[in-house]
């Protein structure tokens, strides 16, 4: 996955303006901060953090929300986009890229260095260039404007659980369609996404994705098992800016995220959803699956020609669809 042409071009112009050495120090601040994931409205305090942010993050962030759209049924058409704690608009520009019938988008950002730096990559985008961006912290939002598509990505995970559970419910409040819910792909990641999960069932919400049921998720709770949790991966290519920023050698990156995106009416839920990597062995896949009966491991043999074949196009993240179509 790669980010559009134009936007790669413009992160390059606003990356021109610093020092590599500058880049790489501010791009280590953020790199231990995002993974200590301390809840704090200044992650980003100076102009280098927000530049090293467009050359790490943003397309990590791109990858991960285009991944999850990805996963929303093909029918899907919606004309209006909410993006709250937007950043500089990563999920707006990954929601543009999958939905040609956007005509409005609000971004809701706190932090105004970012909201500039949106803007000035918002005018590579024809549909984003026409954007409404509102400089707000989203704690002391009881409301939002209804909007088809409503998106928040890596944004509950830096605020506190109460606060975190109101702007969840003022997000629903303001859906007309589809709620999606993104986080990183970490033990607490995971735990903020089955909480807003938990929480938008209760409010009468329809499971879209991952999750092919209503149930409770049959993940074992956190603290009993932290080596099994529910998670992602978008892989991404890499600019050799991004891997020596990273000291990395691999021309791709992937990024680990969980999430939840669920509707305001029924829709049919997957049948199944691949947990991990398949498997693959010689006439025989085995497949960790997310099911209505719950958590299954199952080999699917080459004789079972049917679903063999759906089976062998099927990677980590995806529906196994078993016994009807779409």
């Amino acid at each position: 996955m790669q980010l559009p042409v134009t936007l790669r071009s413009a992160i390059e112009q606003e990356l021109s303006a610093v020092s590599f050495s500058t880049l790489t120090a501010a791009a280590n601040e953020l790199s231990d901060r995002y993974r200590q994931q301390k809840k704090s409205d200044r992650f980003m305090t100076t102009a280098e953090h927000r530049l090293a942010y467009l050359a790490v993050r943003m397309p990590a962030t791109f990858a991960a929300v285009s991944k999850a759209l990805s996963q929303l049924n093909e029918e899907f058409s919606p004309e209006s986009l909410l993006d709250l704690g937007a950043g500089t608009g990563s999920a707006s520009w990954a929601a543009t890229g999958r939905f040609d019938s956007l005509r409005r988008i609000t971004l809701v950002e706190q932090d105004r260095g970012l909201i500039e730096l949106g803007r000035r990559l918002a005018e590579q985008s024809e549909t984003l260039r026409m954007a409404n961006w509102q400089a707000a912290n989203l704690r002391t939002l009881a409301e939002f404007d209804a909007h088809d598509l409503v998106i928040c990505s890596y944004s509950f995970g830096e605020i506190e659980a109460g606060a975190a559970g109101k702007i969840l419910n003022a997000a629903w409040r303001a859906t007309k369609q589809v709620l999606l819910i993104v986080e990183p792909g970490t033990t607490k990641g995971f735990a903020t996404v089955r909480s807003a999960r938990e929480q938008l069932i209760e409010a009468g919400a329809f499971l879209v994705a991952p999750c092919p049921h209503q149930a409770a998720c049959p993940m074992p709770p956190m603290g009993e098992d932290e080596t099994d949790w529910c998670h992602f991966a978008a892989r991404f290519d890499r600019t050799s800016l991004h891997r020596r920023l990273k000291s990395g050698s691999l021309g791709y990156e992937d990024e680990k995220f969980s999430y939840v995106a669920v509707a305001k009416h029924p829709v049919t839920p997957a049948t199944a959803r691949v947990l991990r990597h398949p498997l693959r062995q010689p006439g025989v896949i085995q497949l960790q699956l997310c099911t209505p009966d719950g958590l299954q491991t199952v080999k699917i043999s080459k004789r079972d020609k049917e679903v063999w074949k759906r089976a062998r196009k099927v990677d980590w993240g995806d529906e196994l669809v078993q016994n009807r179509e779409r």
